[in-house]
């Protein structure tokens, strides 16, 4: 498996550079796994690919410094702010289900379960679902999603061409409750939400960058 090292960018630069590993990948006919890891500076909002945006405001987002983007993937918005990211690009052909879009997300989540348990955090898939529309991603749980005692703290999504999986995620390190309320206008629930500084405090991000840059696909 190829590790890309952890390095910050705009919000832009990021979902470019995930967009071409996976073309690369496609073109290369390549069969290694590749695993990324980054962070985002400004701050940014990612809409999932067919998410509406008339829920942002994008006047305070600028007052804020807070970028927008649109990811290739799927699903809710996220405010990238103070977290890990991270993306895995593979052909199906790579995993023991990869055709299986659930199955392919436990298996590729297993190398974060795997990670976090070396530092005694015991992640497992889904959490408490809730009901009912909710711009933020971190306020829903499924079964691509990784919890901390119920408690969602990591969420993925995934895009999938010509037999290429690319599957990128939101690690919480640490986030506002006040900011995500003013930008999505909802109610952040902690008792849904959690991050790792609330899991361990003694951690540092670079603690996890470390942790995160030692994985293996198996």
């Amino acid at each position: 498996m190829k590790l890309i090292q952890y390095d910050v960018k705009t919000g832009m630069q990021n979902m470019q550079i995930d967009s071409d590993l996976l073309e690369n990948a496609i073109k290369a006919n390549s069969n290694e796994p590749v695993f990324r890891l980054y962070g985002w500076k400004p701050a940014c909002v990612s809409l999932g690919r067919n998410q509406k945006s008339d829920f942002l405001d994008e006047k305070f987002l600028r007052e804020k410094n807070i970028d927008i983007v649109r990811r290739l993937t799927g699903g809710r918005a996220l405010l990238h702010d103070n977290e890990i990211t991270y993306s895995f690009i593979c052909p199906v052909s790579c995993l023991n289900n990869g055709e299986n879009v659930i199955e392919s997300y436990k298996e590729i989540s297993q190398i974060l379960i795997n990670a976090f348990k070396k530092i005694d955090i015991d992640l497992d898939f889904g959490g408490v679902r809730k009901a009912g529309h909710y711009d933020y991603c971190m306020l829903v749980s499924t079964g691509a999603d990784l919890c901390y005692g119920n408690k969602k703290l990591i969420g993925s999504a995934q895009f999938r061409k010509e037999g290429y999986i690319l599957q990128h995620g939101s690690i919480l390190y640490d986030y506002n409750s006040s900011l995500l309320e003013s930008i999505f206008h909802e109610k952040v629930d902690t008792s849904s939400v959690t991050a790792i500084k609330e899991i361990r405090p003694d951690l540092t991000k670079q603690d996890i960058i470390d942790l995160l840059s030692n994985v293996n696909l198996h």
